[in-house]
């Protein structure tokens, strides 16, 4: 159980540069898009605003570039209710960039450029030892190094705080960086990676989860898109269903569900019941366009679960 307190995110920040097209290229095929828009995202960012808009007392470790996306992303990040003095300018490096596609089902492929995520080395993790410290949860993905993804979980381990772990986008994880996680949220296909195991349906879920028990991990949540998510604490499994909406596209849904998740169980919420939280909030995200545009506020999240009580 996660006692109530401060949460710390560390992660990564970019700039989406989201197209819609009809349907995904094939290699040599050009589609003529219908949409185009600039967002803010990045995962780290988007879970970030995701806790910070659902309430959370939060503070975000990152790195932007001293160019002007950085600025306007930091400036944000504040009116989101997110503590940014950790969020470093790093000199003579761009903030991060994301390519996005969106077709007309509302699924995306995305391609990555890091910049001045990649200045988030584990020197400068430890400069932030006080702030994890200080953390009830530490929430992280893998768009950062994983050398300081795993210094990070170190230190948590060091003062008591839970980690916790968005294995995304998905990668081969170390024993010794698994050891360290409390809690682990992947999807089908990053459980697949991690596990070995193909995650088709509840059974393939558990036979995952058992896999990720047997590493040390408590508690495991893989989601399964539209079907919700398998929750598997200490070995018990039980799949819990979403909520039906019309999908608009699914960029931040992963990352609304994340940083929603951790809001309320540092608000003391059971699981069963921050799930259902943080699936209320991913719900209402794919109904809208882009990544931190499409994140709800609390006042979204409390009246969408009042009206289907």
């Amino acid at each position: 159980m996660i006692k109530t307190g401060k949460l710390a995110v560390l992660g990564s920040i970019n700039a989406d540069h989201i197209l819609n097209l009809a349907h995904f290229p094939r290699p040599g095929e050009t589609v003529i898009g219908k949409q185009y828009q600039i967002a803010f995202g990045g995962k780290g960012a988007n879970q970030a605003v995701a806790a910070g808009r659902a309430g959370a007392d939060i503070a975000f470790i990152a790195c932007v570039g001293e160019d002007d996306t950085g600025e306007r992303v930091r400036q944000q990040l504040a009116v989101d209710r997110i503590d940014v003095a950790p969020v470093a300018v790093v000199p003579a490096m761009a903030t991060g960039v994301a390519m996005i596609f969106v077709n007309g089902e509302g699924e995306n492929v995305i391609g990555i450029y890091a910049g001045a995520n990649a200045a988030l080395t584990p020197q400068r993790v430890e400069q932030h030892q006080q702030v994890i410290g200080e953390a009830s949860a530490l929430l992280m993905q893998l768009e950062s190094p994983l050398e300081s993804v795993l210094a990070a979980a170190q230190i948590a381990r060091q003062h008591d705080t839970h980690v916790i772990l968005n294995p995304a986008p998905a990668a081969a994880l170390s024993d010794e960086l698994l050891s360290l996680i409390d809690i682990i949220t992947p999807n089908e296909t990053e459980a697949e990676i991690l596990t070995g195991i193909p995650v088709k349906n509840d059974d393939d879920a558990a036979r995952a989860a058992s896999w990720l028990h047997n590493k040390g991990i408590a508690t495991v949540l893989i989601t399964l898109g539209s079907r919700g998510v398998w929750l598997s604490e200490q070995g018990q499994g039980q799949r819990i269903a979403g909520f039906r909406v019309t999908a608009v596209d699914t960029i931040a849904a992963g990352d609304t569900f994340n940083g929603a998740l951790i809001t309320a169980l540092l608000e003391g919420q059971p699981m069963t019941q921050a799930v259902r939280f943080a699936h209320a909030a991913a719900a209402i995200a794919v109904t809208r366009a882009g990544a931190q545009p499409s994140v709800p506020w609390r006042e979204e999240i409390d009246h969408f679960l009042a009206e289907r009580v």
